[in-house]
């Protein structure tokens, strides 16, 4: 009997990261494997260093290219109750920063950090083992070693992922230097700018704003003295983008803004920050709407895609923020109104038959249906999925959110049309989410073949899913080397 239990039991666990994990029937394993394991990667939204792949980067240990910047493992270790100079302190080294994180690991059961971890591992360093306080230190010395070698210097990394192109995210006064040596250097994946404008109307601080606007300054070559400056000092940064192969931009917002146009004076209210005066919030949210409007306007002519990730909550604990900065694993998601103002604001654009390509990427799943329904009152037929619900975002990137976004916009919309998954992470060993989102995909339509739900037509769903999974995003994209 406890023979028969054991062997039950080793069984089981065999089945954790197997040649068919997450795939649950006969029709959804030959989907990912015959029709998405070996497509190309397509990255189109991330924060990768372009610094990092034109110069070729070698990590020293495994703990640099892993937790370093890495807020989803920051906020489990600290949830565990880790001390944080283990996390992102200077009171400890490397190793045992890494031991830390390895004490951390088992207790993550049941959250996809638990997944991503074993992945990454497992693709990048051939390590099958379960990461726990027993085997950290073989773990640590067995990638540490591999990072040494040429195969897992950051290009090297990518190309065993098979990663086509990826988009870093980029501020208007980037001079992308490096994004021209990646280019020059004939790089095996291709690297190109994105437009993240967030900080040409964070007018929210004027001496901050002012401050930023001496950088665009310099950076376009243009003396910014009225908003109308502002706006041809963006339009020159874009162009010069554009020259440079950048296609898309990307904006953070809580929220999408609306107002009747001329509501306020754009140019007074420019003076007001020029002479360092707080605006109010009102003020403030019609400077976001009316440059978000000018800037949308100004991709549509090049014919970019613009991409809005709206509701996330960020910076929330003030007394972190204190000692650790912005941006260190203290966000959450927001619940803010999304969908009247979006409509308002899309519907300007269209109303001229200037709106862009457009991605929206949702944090709350409350609004999932809502983004869902949002899409098609802006797909006017001129371009195949024109308007996209982006995919599973930031807390949504796992296997339940990436789920619900794509039962979403399969009932409201067409899943079919869908330029798929992107990591939007700043680690090099992140790439193993596009795996993840595919066993996902090709899961949930293989449950629908097994309930009868969808016909078995190998070649068509194949073809749906080969679709998702890369040339949806390289038609939608039309990069250009």
């Amino acid at each position: 009997m406890f023979d028969e239990v054991s062997n039950r039991l080793r069984k089981q666990k065999n089945k954790f990261l197997s040649e068919d994990f997450l795939l649950q029937s006969d029709f959804a394993k030959v989907l990912y494997h015959d029709y998405a394991k070996d497509l190309p990667i397509i990255d189109y939204h991330c924060h990768l260093s372009p610094k990092d792949i034109a110069e070729n980067r070698k990590f020293n240990n495994l703990t640099e290219i892993w937790l370093a910047g890495d807020h989803y493992k920051w906020r489990a270790m600290r949830t565990l109750g880790v001390d944080e100079k283990y996390i992102t302190g200077k009171g400890s080294s490397d190793r045992e920063k890494f031991q830390k994180w390895a004490d951390t690991v088992p207790y993550t059961l049941r959250n996809p950090l638990y997944h991503w971890t074993h992945l990454e591992l497992k693709r990048y360093f051939d390590i099958d083992v379960l990461l726990s306080p027993d085997t950290a230190n073989e773990v640590y010395d067995k990638a540490t070693a591999l990072l040494q070698e040429p195969s897992h210097n950051t290009q090297g990394l990518l190309g065993m992922m098979n990663v086509e192109t990826v988009c870093s995210t980029d501020d208007p006064i980037d001079s992308l230097e490096y994004h021209i040596q990646a280019k020059a250097e004939e790089t095996q994946t291709n690297l190109f700018p994105a437009f993240r404008p967030d900080k040409a109307y964070a007018v929210e601080n004027a001496a901050d704003y002012l401050a930023y606007l001496a950088k665009l300054k310099t950076a376009s070559n243009i003396n910014i003295d009225s908003y109308a400056d502002l706006l041809k000092a963006l339009e020159n940064r874009i162009e010069f983008f554009h020259n440079h192969g950048g296609r898309l931009s990307d904006h953070g917002l809580e929220q999408l803004y609306f107002f009747k146009l001329g509501q306020f004076d754009i140019e007074q209210l420019f003076k007001k920050l020029k002479a360092g005066q707080t605006l109010s919030l009102e003020e403030i949210n019609y400077f976001k709407f009316e440059t978000l409007l000018h800037l949308s306007r100004m991709y549509h002519a090049k014919g970019w895609t613009q991409q809005f990730h709206l509701g996330a909550l960020r910076n929330t604990n003030d007394r972190m923020m204190r000692i650790l900065g912005p941006d260190t694993g203290f966000d959450s998601i927001g619940d803010f109104s999304q969908a009247q103002a979006l409509a308002r604001f899309l519907n300007e654009l269209d109303s001229t038959d200037q709106l862009a390509k457009t991605i929206l990427y949702n944090l709350n799943p409350a609004d999932n249906e809502v983004m869902a329904t949002m899409i098609g009152n802006f797909n006017d037929g001129s371009i195949r999925g024109k308007i996209q619900f982006g995919s599973g975002w930031w807390f949504l990137d796992q296997k339940d959110g990436m789920e619900k976004q794509m039962n979403a916009l399969s009932n409201m919309g067409l899943l079919s049309c869908f330029v798929g998954m992107l990591t939007d992470s700043r680690s090099f060993l992140s790439f193993p989410r596009h795996e993840y989102f595919r066993r996902t995909l090709c899961n949930l339509i293989g449950k629908d073949v097994e309930n009868g739900e969808l016909p078995a037509d190998e070649k068509w769903l194949g073809k749906i899913v080969s679709d998702i999974c890369y040339y949806n995003a390289k038609n939608f994209f039309q990069f250009e080397k």
